[in-house]
């Protein structure tokens, strides 16, 4: 297809491709070191954790206790005690 004539907006565009400017200076890119900013509540809750890492999971003094009574046979529990956790545990799963 040929277009004749004097189209200015095409011939600008194309008239215009071996022309370029050179850049004056260097290009240089500033680099900023990587921040880590923490809010106060994340402080409090990482100080936390980190107490909560401290603690044991199991308490070795009631264990040995509970032990030392169920190994001398002093250490029961009553029968309606044990039916009505059961029965909580049940009600909590429905």
């Amino acid at each position: 297809m040929k277009i004749w004539g004097d189209i200015p907006k095409v011939t600008g565009i194309y008239g215009n491709a071996g022309k370029t400017e050179k850049l004056s200076g260097r290009n240089t890119v500033v680099s900023r070191k990587d921040e880590l900013t923490l809010s106060g509540p994340a402080k409090d809750f990482s100080v936390v954790m980190k107490a909560l890492r401290d603690v044991p999971d199991i308490r070795k003094d009631k264990v040995e206790a509970l032990s030392e009574k169920i190994g001398k046979g002093e250490y029961s529990v009553p029968a309606e005690d044990v039916a009505a956790r059961i029965m909580e545990m049940m009600i909590k799963k429905i």
